[in-house]
């Protein structure tokens, strides 16, 4: 294969790339608000002579190249969230700028960026006749995933294939695009919405003995999933520490993963109350968790977790904790209803998938990750190439759900998701484009060995089609 070839197309389209990137920053397309950058997506794809392309019934858009029976797909959401507090922007988060080496605006690294170096990754295969004889190349822009992550491929896995099994069967594996800081990420914690509701007595401000205040009810359960996130797991600690999973003693068939992973985490994300009027008691306030799973929990540990805290305990029927489910209607209508579990997974560094990924790097770029600018250089030196992300993507539902390998190697860099002043770096989108180029002809499915994950959580048993 002729690496360099491919290195100069790549350079040779990073100026198409930054304007297709800028375009769509300059859509505002926060999750199940996305038809109008679908459609200039798909615009793109057309342009560019994309053998077919579609937008599903989700809203998803699907490009392909190529006419095998086999699939590699290379994925990345089109949604991004808002911009949060305008005051914290010094430019226009829909504008922005660019100079030498960085692009501005709300999506560059989280994750469009990710998105137009697909794009142009498959043209590049198909200019340079890199697709391989027996598969074809799929390039998705997926929708929701910021609001319920996998969400999005598990319509795709079971409405726009005839069944799951046809889904698991020809798809070979995913590139996730999510950010990477110039990484290859073959894993990463999973996470889990838990809604805990307290119920109290209303009654007249003037006598809040007379009533029973659900707020302070849950201000002692707060404190309590506060403790659950930072208390070490020592032996005379009440509550014990969920980097408690890092220990053998507590974790001993899967702590070397955890310890791979990174401990799971617990924070209090929303908080909600009901009352008759400011004049009287609460009646009832309600705590939404987002809880970031490890290798070793499940879905069932983690609600116990919440369960079996002191003040949960102590205010005994009055507390309910539960699994939130999401049915948020897409910018289509329709409506994919799901619970908000997403698996914890990762895949073997030998498994070929992440191998292709490797050898292409290290073909392209050499051992070490690269980077555009000071800014990045920080960040990227030092690291390992092969690593995992700290944030979830939509490898949820593809690996953890469904067991299809997958991969990450993408644009920009997870510190800049969700964040003001959000930029991705233009050097990223030519070292991706050329990667996603390289790496899927270096695939040898030969050295499959049947299973190419290391871990993957346990699912609920919910029946979600």
């Amino acid at each position: 294969m002729d690496f360099e070839a491919i290195k100069q197309a790549a350079r040779a389209y990073e100026s198409d790339m930054i304007r297709f990137l800028r375009d769509m920053i300059a859509i505002p397309s926060e999750s199940c608000g996305e038809e109008h950058v679908a459609r200039r997506i798909k615009q793109e794809m057309d342009k560019l002579g994309y053998d077919s392309t579609a937008i599903d019934g989700l809203g998803n858009v699907i490009g392909w190249m190529g006419e095998g029976e086999k699939i590699i797909a290379i994925d990345s959401h089109i949604d991004t969230v808002g911009i949060g507090n305008r005051a914290n922007w010094t430019d226009d988060p829909y504008q922005g700028w660019e100079n030498e080496t960085q692009i501005y605006g709300r999506g560059g690294s989280d994750q469009e960026g990710g998105l137009a170096s697909a794009v142009y990754g498959a043209k590049i295969m198909k200019d340079l006749g890199l697709i391989p004889a027996g598969y074809r190349i799929m390039v998705v822009g997926s929708v929701q995933e910021e609001d319920c992550d996998g969400m999005c491929w598990q319509y795709i896995a079971n409405r726009d294939f005839a069944s799951l099994e046809e889904a698991q069967q020809k798809i070979e594996f995913v590139i996730s695009t999510e950010p990477t800081d110039g990484g290859i990420y073959r894993g990463h914690r999973g996470r889990m919405e838990i809604r805990v509701d307290v119920k109290g007595v209303s009654c007249h401000g003037s006598a809040p003995e007379r009533g029973d205040n659900a707020i302070y009810k849950m201000a002692d359960i707060l404190q309590d999933v506060r403790a659950l996130n930072e208390n070490s797991a020592d032996e005379d600690t009440e509550i014990k520490g969920l980097v408690k999973m890092l220990d053998p003693k507590y974790n001993p068939e899967h702590y070397e993963d955890a310890r791979f992973l990174g401990r799971g985490t617990c924070t209090t994300s929303e908080i909600f109350f009901t009352s008759p009027s400011r004049c009287a008691v609460a009646d009832s306030c309600s705590i939404s968790i987002d809880r970031r799973m490890t290798a070793g929990e499940t879905y069932q540990s983690c609600i116990r977790e919440i369960e079996e805290l002191p003040a949960v305990k102590k205010y005994g029927k009055d507390v309910t904790v539960s699994m939130y489910w999401y049915d948020r209607p897409a910018w289509t209508g329709e409506v994919y209803r799901t619970e908000c579990f997403f698996p914890t997974w990762i895949n073997k560094e030998t498994a070929p998938h992440v191998q292709a990924l490797v050898d292409a790097y290290h073909a392209l770029w050499g051992e070490e990750r690269i980077w555009a600018d000071e800014a990045a250089k920080k960040t990227r030196v030092g690291r390992p190439l092969c690593d995992k992300w700290t944030f979830s993507t939509n490898c949820v539902s593809i690996q953890g759900r469904y067991g299809i390998p997958c991969v990450g190697f993408g644009p920009g860099a997870e510190s800049q998701a969700h964040a003001p002043n959000e930029i991705t770096w233009k050097q990223d989108l030519v070292t991706c484009a050329a990667l996603y180029a390289a790496a899927i002809p270096l695939y040898k499915p030969e050295n499959k060995s049947g299973n190419a994950t290391s871990f993957r959580q346990e699912l609920t048993g919910n029946d979600i089609r």
